[in-house]
């Protein structure tokens, strides 16, 4: 069983910066591919960005692209995600989420196999 802990969430003005970071254990973490999710209230969970095992690749939704960066540190068991340029509309709870299988697109929130509880991140105007 993975337990994923998101940490780092908080409150910032609209063009500020906030790193979130995920810590995995009870794994292995380099079997993992990892993504980061948000769900605004009242709105669905959403794909922001995801990270292959090795981390070379990446992908990212439009509305974060250019202004996101995910990366992961495999000895230290943990992803990050670097906000730049928040928007009030980047509000949202942010979710880690681990995907064992090689197969199914990272975007997707089923073909994930754990998940953290998530972390507020609140964007002012």
């Amino acid at each position: 069983q993975v337990q994923l802990v998101e940490s780092g969430g908080g409150l910032v003005q609209a063009g500020g910066s906030l790193r979130l970071s995920c810590s995995a254990s009870g794994g292995t973490f380099y079997n993992y591919a990892m993504g980061w999710f948000r769900q605004a209230p009242g709105k669905e969970r959403e794909f922001a960005t995801a990270i292959s095992r090795s981390g070379v690749s990446t992908s990212y939704a439009d509305s974060v692209k250019g202004r996101f960066t995910i990366s992961r540190n495999n000895a230290k068991n943990t992803v990050y995600l670097e906000m730049d340029s928040l928007k009030p509309e980047d509000t949202a709870v942010y979710y880690c989420a681990a995907k064992i299988t090689f197969s199914g697109s990272s975007i997707y929130t089923n073909n994930y196999d754990y998940w953290g509880q998530g972390t507020q991140v609140t964007v002012s105007s």
